[in-house]
């Protein structure tokens, strides 16, 4: 059997080694706070915009200043800063906190859509620090529809949080 992992890496197309190349230079420190704010600022007015109303619907129940608030402090703590998130809210627990969503294929890819058009247009990324980011948001967005195809197949959320460190 498969793990989540090699899951991700298979329907990403992102092997583990590029995905968590992100854990080989401090993003943060290169980039800083503002560069993560406007990137997750950016992306949820991409989504809370988008012209699939199938996708608009996923965070309908969410409110946009909490969704930026917890993906650029998820980020920042991800690749290098301070946990920002976990002491607001706790270990992140990726596959866990997006068990309400409907984490499909085709949701995955509507993400990494709005998400590369959003660290496009973030003037402050610098291009290898956009390869190292998309390869993990890909391989994230991947590692979370293999949690939610398996939390569907028996009913509960899988353990390991292997792209939630």
């Amino acid at each position: 059997m498969q793990s989540l992992q090699e899951k991700a890496s298979e329907w990403s197309g992102v092997d583990s080694a590029d995905a968590f190349a992100i854990d080989n230079t401090n993003l943060f420190q290169k980039l800083g706070l503002q560069t993560f704010i406007n990137l997750s600022t950016n992306f949820y007015n991409r989504v809370y915009d988008d012209e699939e109303e199938w996708f608009r619907s996923i965070f309908v129940n969410s409110k946009k200043e909490e969704a930026i608030q917890n993906q650029y402090e998820f980020f920042v703590q991800r690749m290098g800063g301070p946990p920002l998130y976990s002491q607001r809210k706790g270990h992140p627990a990726l596959i866990g906190r997006h068990r309400p969503f409907p984490v499909t294929h085709q949701a995955a890819e509507r993400w990494l859509h709005h998400m590369e058009k959003a660290v496009d247009s973030t003037s402050d990324i610098d291009g290898d620090s956009k390869i190292k980011m998309m390869n993990f948001f890909r391989h994230t967005a991947f590692f979370l529809v293999a949690g939610d195809e398996l939390k569907n197949q028996n009913g509960r959320v899988p353990c390991k949080h292997g792209a939630s460190k």
